[in-house]
C-alpha cells in the first residue's frame, strides 16, 4: 500500500465522491464487459438507505473505490475498483479489508458479492476468505454481445 493512502468514507450523494469515483470507474472498467456504472446509477444507489462508498485517494487524487449496500445485518460489496496504473501495489485489498471492518462496526454479519467469471479480483476475494456460493451461466452481457458467468461469493464475519 502507497504511504500516504487515505480512505475516505462517503454516505449520501457527496458529488465530489462521487465525480472521483466516476473517474477511477472510467479508466478501471473495460468497456468491453460493459460493467462500468453511469454517474446516474451511482447517484441513485448513494441516496439509498444503508449504501456507503470508500474512496482510497493519495494527495487528493482518487486511486479506488469501494461501493457497499446493506440490509439489516447483510451486505453486498457492489463495485470494487482500483485505477489500472496502481493494481497490484494493494489498494484493493486495502479497501476490501476497510469495507468489512465497517461493515462489522454496522453490525453486519455477512458479505455478499457477484463478479464475472473472469474477473482477476478473484483471486483476492478468496485471499480475504469469501467462499464460493454458486455459479449463474450466461448473467452478464458485455457490450459486444457475448455472454459471461456470474460467480456468487459470500463471506461471514464474526461480531
Amino acid at each position: 500500500m502507497p504511504p500516504g493512502l487515505s480512505l475516505d468514507l462517503h454516505e449520501g450523494a457527496d458529488r465530489n465522491a462521487m465525480a472521483d469515483t466516476m473517474d477511477v470507474m472510467t479508466a478501471a472498467f473495460d468497456p468491453t464487459f460493459g460493467e462500468a456504472w453511469t454517474l446516474p446509477q451511482l447517484a441513485g444507489v448513494m441516496i439509498m438507505p444503508g449504501t456507503w462508498l470508500t474512496v482510497a485517494r493519495l494527495d487528493a487524487s482518487p486511486l479506488g473505490f469501494a461501493l457497499v449496500r446493506s440490509v439489516l445485518d447483510e451486505c453486498e460489496l457492489l463495485l470494487l475498483a482500483v485505477a489500472p496504473l496502481w493494481r497490484g501495489r494493494g489498494i484493493g485489498e486495502t479497501l476490501l479489508r476497510e469495507t468489512l471492518r465497517t461493515a462489522r462496526r454496522r453490525g453486519i454479519t455477512s458479505m455478499n458479492l457477484e463478479v464475472r467469471a473472469t474477473n482477476n479480483a478473484i483471486q483476492l476475494y478468496e485471499k480475504i476468505g469469501f467462499e464460493y456460493v454458486h455459479r449463474r451461466p450466461g448473467y452478464y452481457r458485455g457490450n459486444d454481445g457475448q455472454l459471461y458467468d456470474a460467480l456468487s461469493f459470500r463471506i461471514d464475519m464474526a461480531l
